[in-house]
């Protein structure tokens, strides 16, 4: 007979594994269940988080869920085809394009892809760049047939948007400046102006005001607002991901020092002549205006475009460079120095 330690040794052991193996059991449960149910809504609530499907003459439901899963609809293409066959859905998929949301379970998906008048033949893809201001989303927009300009300027200084960085804002003019997040959406032509508007501030929401940059922000004295017009400047000058960083140091470094708390950023005059004027006037730069930083210490009353996320993130988190102004040079680069002498040097090369 064997000691009786031995024996609790075992039987312990054969409980931790069978634990183990109860735990990876319900964990894939849930998983699946999570698959299958997903988070319910239309696609009209949901379209920010929508994808679009194309179901090709004669796709399969193995062709259909590796769309789903590559789209991000579906984990488990696999459990799909099995939900699809014990479901009688295989084979009446119907041919066309599908607006999906993301976060949608098996039963709304199957709803959409087997009804062929709810494929959206008019589909609107629009992506607005990093950098763009207002003005400009609105004529995109205009121009891609989704809003009319009037309507949609209109909702922007005065539509109801419950989002707690909206409430916010400081009063200005151009209110959500900034904050009509730059990317590429998936609009039908069903959507109203106050829809699209609401799909740009919810991936805002989602992308840039999350509790981990609400902190740093925090950490170095400024509220949002004020980074969002830190990093819209930053999305304005600086050439992308080589130099976002070290851009943003020397607008940090502004803001710290009493020798030269002037940003002078052109950007910021080229936003108050509504153009892209390659070389300012003098007197462009003397212009009356709370956005023009050459004339006003500190950050303007406001952004001046709409930043991505990575000049979001370098606004955040700037290099550690100690430079106080930077040229760009016949080289399509940006040189930096610490020294008005060096800076000038810059500019003579």
């Amino acid at each position: 007979m064997e000691p009786i330690d031995k024996r609790k040794q075992k039987k312990i052991i054969l409980a931790s594994v069978l634990a183990v193996a109860i735990l990876l059991v319900v964990w894939m449960g849930i998983s699946l269940l999570a698959d299958y149910t997903g988070s319910v809504t239309s696609p009209m609530t949901s379209f920010i988080e929508t994808v679009e499907i194309e179901v090709t003459e004669g796709a399969s439901t193995a062709n259909i869920a590796e769309e789903l899963k590559e789209e991000g609809v579906i984990s488990y293409p696999t459990f799909f085809r099995l939900m699809s066959r014990f479901g009688g859905h295989d084979g009446k998929f119907k041919q066309g394009t599908f607006i999906v949301p993301k976060d949608a379970g098996y039963g709304e998906v199957f709803s959409i892809l087997t009804d062929g008048s709810r494929a959206k033949q008019d589909a609107v893809k629009v992506t607005i760049p990093e950098g763009f201001e207002l003005r400009q989303i609105a004529d995109r927009l205009e121009e891609a047939g989704l809003v009319d300009r009037a309507v949609f300027m209109d909702l922007v200084e005065n539509g109801d948007f419950d989002f707690a960085f909206v409430e916010g804002i400081p009063k200005r003019e151009n209110r959500l400046e900034g904050y009509l997040f730059p990317d590429t959406y998936l609009f039908s032509k069903d959507n109203t102006e106050e829809d699209i508007i609401r799909a740009m501030l919810s991936q805002f929401d989602r992308l840039v005001y999350t509790e981990e940059n609400i902190k740093r922000a925090k950490e170095l004295g400024y509220s949002m607002d004020e980074i969002v017009t830190l990093a819209s400047i930053v999305e304005r000058e600086a050439l992308g991901d080589e130099d976002r960083r070290d851009v943003s140091a020397v607008f940090h470094n502004r803001l710290n020092s009493s020798s030269y708390p002037y940003l002078q950023s052109c950007a910021t005059v080229q936003y108050i002549l509504k153009e892209r004027k390659p070389v300012l006037s003098i007197a462009d730069t003397k212009i009356e205006s709370p956005y023009n930083t050459y004339r006003n210490k500190g950050l303007p009353i406001g952004p001046i475009a709409s930043p991505g996320v990575q000049a979001v993130e370098a606004a955040l988190h700037p290099s550690n460079s100690d430079a106080l102004f930077f040229v760009l040079g016949s080289d399509g680069k940006h040189h930096f120095s610490k020294t008005f002498d060096e800076h000038i040097e810059n500019k003579n090369q």
